[in-house]
């Protein structure tokens, strides 16, 4: 069978800190490679954080929520689609020179000077372009104040040395024909990012590892209270909710792997900021396959059909002389 080893970054970001998260991120790449990664995967948001906050500051013209939402768009990058000199190029040029493939998610600036930002999830190939750019289709919640929605751009499953990888954003999980889009293209390794792994989310990637015979790599994201300004911390912890603790982690990681029988290879791993690494046999989706194929020989094209709409979506504005 073949083998592919997959890393993790189960480590804090720096929250509201560009240029040291893309320095730390390009450590972790380093290092996960030299353990022998093929594929290098880090959580929702990871670049520069998940704003829990927005969940307790969703007031209208709140003061503070303004505040941070500047802050965020200020410390997010602008991505160039071709994979060219951006804020990311540290991250490309870590990539290149590990040979590895990297998946990253991140709060995206739609332009240097827009307002609006994006959950998106990047795939960059070892050669430090961009494989793929994927934006979260639809915002969950409150979540709605801090993104706009994305387009079916991203919906794509890319070929990689680690094998074909497509990846979806947190709730995006719950979404039928987001995962049936993903399915279609064969998968062989899914990449599922997350602020957090409750149940609920760990029943997500098992249910997506088995209904798409493949290997799910969950990643969740580790955050301490010490690693948040002081005066977002009181907003943060609200927004992560009621049980939150007065000091220690917020965030408490939960990445895992299952494999394409709905079983965990990895279990989730909680409590701890590490790098987690694994083997995978990938040839085990193709003897999985032998009872079930969704897209394949248990499709029903005949009776259901899917149509995506795999165009860009930007302002919708064009502007002539």
């Amino acid at each position: 069978m073949t083998q592919t080893t997959v890393a993790i970054v189960q480590q804090p970001p720096a929250l509201l800190d560009l240029e040291e998260s893309v320095r730390r991120a390009v450590g972790h790449i380093t290092e996960a490679a030299q353990a022998g990664a093929t594929l290098v995967v880090f959580p929702e948001t990871w670049l520069t954080c998940y704003p829990a906050w927005v969940f307790g500051l969703a007031g209208w013209r709140d003061g503070t929520a303004r505040h941070w939402h500047a802050r965020l768009l200020d410390q997010s990058p602008v991505l160039d689609p071709e994979g060219g000199d951006d804020s990311l190029s540290p991250i490309r040029a870590a990539a290149r020179e590990s040979g590895v493939t990297v998946v990253l998610g991140l709060n995206e600036r739609a332009g240097k000077a827009s307002g609006s930002l994006y959950n998106s999830l990047i795939t960059i190939g070892r050669d430090g372009g961009t494989l793929n750019l994927h934006r979260k289709l639809t915002p969950t919640h409150t979540e709605r104040i801090v993104w706009a929605a994305g387009d079916g751009a991203g919906l794509r499953v890319v070929d990689t040395p680690a094998g074909r990888i497509g990846s979806l954003v947190c709730w995006e999980h719950f979404n039928p024909l987001a995962r049936h889009a993903l399915h279609a293209q064969n998968e062989e390794i899914h990449v599922a990012v997350w602020p957090d792994m409750p149940e609920s989310h760990r029943i997500a990637a098992r249910l997506y590892a088995l209904e798409g015979r493949c290997f799910v790599v969950s990643a969740g994201q580790v955050l301490s209270t010490d690693g948040i300004p002081a005066d977002l911390l009181a907003a943060y912890r609200a927004g992560v909710g009621p049980d939150a603790p007065e000091s220690g982690l917020l965030l408490n990681g939960g990445s895992s792997i299952a494999g394409p029988d709905g079983s965990w290879i990895v279990e989730p791993v909680f409590d701890e900021a590490r790098i987690i690494t694994a083997t995978l046999e990938t040839g085990r989706r193709y003897e999985e396959s032998l009872d079930l194929d969704v897209a394949g020989h248990y499709a029903r094209p005949d009776v259901f059909q899917l149509t995506i709409d795999r165009g860009r979506r930007e302002s919708g504005v064009s502007f002539t002389e």
